[in-house]
C-alpha cells in the first residue's frame, strides 16, 4: 500500500481559485504523476478553508484523502511541526503497518520540508518528492544517512511551563542528576518526584521493567531530609516466601529452625532512613497483613518476639505490575495499596521518551568506556550512524536496562573501535522478544468468557491511563480515545475503577 503525506500549502489553496494560469496544487499534481492508495494531508488552515480544498481535491481525484488538523504557534516552529508530522505518521502506520510512505517536500514552509527530510532519513524511511512549475513532479534522492540525534529536542519553554505547573519548584535537582533525560514526560516526572522528596509520605513508583524505578527511589532519598541516613533496597520478589517475614521484620533466636541468633530485619536496618520495597506486588498475602500493621503503627515485631520495636522509616515501593488489577484478582490487599500509594509516580517506558534515546546511548557508551578502558591497548569505543539508527528504531521492551546490555554485548563482539550496524544487529538477536498480549492468544479448546476478557482489558488500560495522567480525567479520556471527561467517568464507574 502506497501512502502520500503532505502539508497543505498556500499554493494548494490558490489552486482552488486560481489567480494565474500556472496556479496548480503540488499535492494534486503529485497524485496525477504517482500512484497512491491513500493521501494524508496536514492542515494549519481554518476548517472552512481546509474543507473547501479537500472537496475541490476530491472532485479531481478518486484517491482516498484524509485530513489532519494541526495547530502551530508559527509555521517555522520546527518542534511543533515535528510533533504534528510524527503524530500523523504514527496514526497512519497504526492503520497500515506495511505501507510504503512518501513525503511531499514542496507544499508548506521550508521548515516543514526540513522536518520531512529528517524523518525520512531517520525514524520513518520514506520516498521524497518535490514539484515545481518548471520541472513538474520528481522524486528527490539524498544520497546520505542521518542519525536521529538531529531530531528536534524538547523546547526550553516546555520545561518552563512544567516548572510553573509545579508551583515554582525547579524540575531539576542535583539529587536527580543521574537520570539522563530531556523529554517533557521525564521532566514532569522528576519535578513531581522532587516535590515528593520534600515530604515524608509513602511513594509508589510504577513502570515497566528497566525504566529506572530504583534510580528514582535513590534520587528521592538523596533529595529528602533523610539523605544522611541509610537507603535500604529490598527485592520482594527475590525472597523465598518462607523467609519474607524474617527478612523484613527480623527474628528472635530460636524462632524457627536455623535462627541461631537475634537478627534485625530490613525495617530496623533502615530506621531513620528510607526502605525501598521493589516489586512489592510479589509479596504473599500473609506478609502484606503484617506489613500493613507495621506501616500503621510505625513499629515492628520480630518473628518469635512479643515486644514491638518503634521505627521511623519512609517507604518507597515499586512495581511493574498493575496493582489495582491484582486487587481485583485477590492477590493484593486494597488497604495496603492505599497505605503505600500516597504519592504515585508513573515512569514512562523508553519508547515514549521522545528525544531521550540518543542521550541514553551516549551515556551508556561513556559508562562502558570508563569501565573497560583499564589498559593502554584498550581503544575508546564509538558508534556508527547506521548502528545508532538501528538502536533508535528498536522498541526496547526491556527499556533502559535492555539498551545498556545491548551496547555491552555490541562492545564485546565488535572489532576495531567503532560499533557497526552489524554489531548492533547481532547484539539485538539475543534480546528477549516482547511477548504479545496473551489475551489475544488464549487457547479455545475450552469455552472462554469473552465478557470477562474484555472487562480485564478495559480495567488494564483505564488504570494505566489514570496513573499516567495522575488522575487527570480529561487527559486520560484523550489517551483512551473516549472523547470526553463524562464518558471516561462512565467507564470508570462501569468497571469499578476508583
Amino acid at each position: 500500500m502506497k501512502i502520500l503525506l503532505a502539508w497543505i500549502g498556500n499554493s494548494d489553496m490558490r489552486a482552488v481559485k486560481p489567480e494565474k494560469p500556472g496556479d496548480k496544487s503540488p499535492i494534486l499534481e503529485a497524485m496525477k504523476v504517482f500512484t497512491y492508495d491513500a493521501v494524508h494531508l496536514i492542515s494549519t488552515f481554518s476548517k472552512s478553508e481546509t474543507d473547501e480544498y479537500i472537496q475541490w481535491a476530491k472532485r479531481n481525484t478518486e484517491i482516498d484523502i484524509s485530513v489532519h488538523a494541526a495547530r502551530l504557534t508559527s509555521p517555522t516552529n520546527h518542534e511543533e511541526i515535528y510533533r504534528a508530522a510524527t503524530q500523523v505518521i504514527k496514526s497512519v502506520q497504526k492503520e497500515s503497518p506495511d505501507a510504503a510512505l512518501t513525503f511531499h517536500l514542496s507544499p508548506g514552509t521550508p521548515a516543514m520540508a526540513a522536518i520531512w527530510l529528517l524523518l525520512a532519513k531517520t525514524h520513518y524511511p520514506a520516498k521524497l518528492i518535490e514539484s515545481s512549475r518548471e520541472q513538474g513532479v520528481n522524486e528527490v534522492n539524498f544520497p546520505f544517512e542521518l542519525s536521529a540525534e538531529f531530531m528536534p529536542a524538547t523546547s526550553r519553554s516546555v520545561g518552563d511551563s512544567l516548572t510553573r505547573l509545579m508551583q515554582g519548584l525547579p524540575p531539576e535537582s542535583p539529587a536527580f542528576s543521574d537520570i539522563v533525560h530531556q523529554c517533557a514526560a521525564m521532566k514532569r516526572t522528576i519535578a513531581m518526584a522532587h516535590r515528593l522528596a520534600l515530604t515524608n509520605v509513602s511513594v509508589l513508583i510504577q513502570g515497566e521493567s528497566g525504566t529506572g524505578k530504583e534510580l528514582f527511589a535513590r534520587a528521592i532519598h538523596r533529595a529528602s531530609t533523610r539523605s544522611a541516613n541509610k537507603f535500604v533496597a529490598v527485592n520482594c520478589g527475590a525472597i523465598p516466601e518462607s523467609l519474607v517475614d524474617s527478612e523484613l521484620f527480623g527474628h528472635q533466636k530460636g524462632a524457627f529452625t536455623g535462627a541461631a541468633s537475634d537478627r534485625k530485619g530490613y525495617f530496623e536496618a533502615a530506621d531513620g532512613g528510607t526502605l525501598f520495597l521493589d516489586e512489592i506486588g510479589e509479596l504473599p498475602l500473609a506478609s502484606q497483613v503484617r506489613l500493613l500493621r507495621v506501616l500503621q503503627e510505625s513499629e515492628v515485631t520480630r518473628v518469635g518476639a512479643t515486644t514491638p520495636i518503634k521505627i521511623n522509616v519512609r517507604i518507597i515501593a515499586a512495581t511493574h505490575r498493575a496493582l489495582p488489577e491484582r486487587i481485583q484478582s485477590g492477590l493484593f490487599r486494597e488497604d495496603l495499596y492505599y497505605r503505600i500509594a500516597v504519592g504515585v509516580l508513573m515512569l514512562p517506558p523508553l519508547r515514549e521518551r521522545e528525544g531521550d534515546l540518543t542521550l541514553l546511548i551516549e551515556s551508556s557508551l561513556k559508562t562502558i568506556n570508563s569501565e573497560t578502558i583499564t589498559h593502554e591497548n584498550k581503544e575508546y569505543k564509538k558508534i556508527s550512524v547506521g548502528a545508532k539508527n538501528i538502536l533508535l528504531n528498536h522498541s526496547w521492551p526491556g527499556n533502559v536496562r535492555e539498551l545498556h546490555n545491548t551496547l555491552v554485548r555490541a562492545c564485546i563482539w565488535m572489532t576495531g573501535d567503532t560499533i557497526s550496524a552489524e554489531d548492533v544487529r547481532e547484539a539485538l538477536t539475543v534480546s528477549a522478544v516482547k511477548k504479545g498480549d496473551s489475551v489475544l492468544d488464549l487457547p479455545m479448546k475450552q469455552p472462554i468468557n469473552l465478557e470477562e476478557i474484555m472487562s480485564k482489558v478495559a480495567r488494564h488500560y483505564l488504570t494505566r491511563a489514570m496513573a499516567q495522567t495522575h488522575a487527570n480525567k480529561t487527559e486520560a479520556a484523550t489517551l483512551l480515545g473516549l472523547g470526553s471527561y463524562q464518558t471516561l467517568s462512565n467507564w470508570l464507574k462501569r468497571y469499578e475503577i476508583k
